[in-house]
């Protein structure tokens, strides 16, 4: 029989978690998880077969964690629910920078990535609800306002820009008009 583990599952994948916060995903390694569970490699590997393992389960973690953050930022009220779910997504790549650029800005080479419509369900109606418009119109609707807020939330998790919260309130309040404005011009033919 091997000797039982000194961690459990989780409390590996909780110390990966931090050291990618703090390294990004190219700092897991089996020497660095080791390290900040003050451990060797061993335990690691007897828990899981191998850094792939490790990986996927961190980015599984740091999913979690990002909805999470949008479900709060959505159910708190500062903002309507829709403006709330871009300000949520912009403030987790402010606060959780590294996590952010390992779920929203990795190599997806060779991944399954298509894009799934029930999982947006909850943004498209509403959209339809707040517009009036139909779900293929709030489709686009709302892919070009998330190009918008990926944008802002990629140059936050890069350093290259540091806007506070007014001006982020601001310019997706104006983003979000300009669209709505064009989309109901659309709709009643004076576009």
């Amino acid at each position: 029989m091997p000797p039982k583990s000194k961690f459990t599952r989780e409390q590996v994948i909780a110390a990966a978690l931090d050291v990618t916060r703090k390294k990004g995903i190219a700092g897991l390694t089996a020497r660095g998880l080791a390290a900040e569970l003050a451990s060797s490699a061993k335990p690691i590997f007897g828990l899981f077969q191998n850094m792939e393992e490790v990986q996927k389960e961190v980015i599984a973690a740091a999913y979690m964690l990002y909805q999470s953050h949008i479900q709060k930022g959505m159910a708190d009220g500062k903002y309507p629910p829709y403006k709330a779910s871009g300000m949520a997504y912009i403030q987790f790549a402010k606060e959780e920078k590294e996590l952010f650029k390992l779920l929203f800005m990795r190599d997806r080479t060779g991944e399954k990535t298509e894009e799934n419509r029930e999982e947006m369900r909850p943004m498209l109606e509403l959209i339809m609800k707040n517009l009036g418009i139909d779900e293929e119109e709030a489709y686009f609707f709302h892919l070009e306002l998330w190009l918008y807020v990926h944008g802002i939330a990629t140059m936050t998790a890069t350093n290259y820009l540091e806007w506070d919260i007014e001006f982020i309130d601001t310019a997706l309040t104006d983003a979000y008009q300009g669209l709505k404005h064009r989309y109901m011009a659309r709709s009643t033919g004076n576009e």
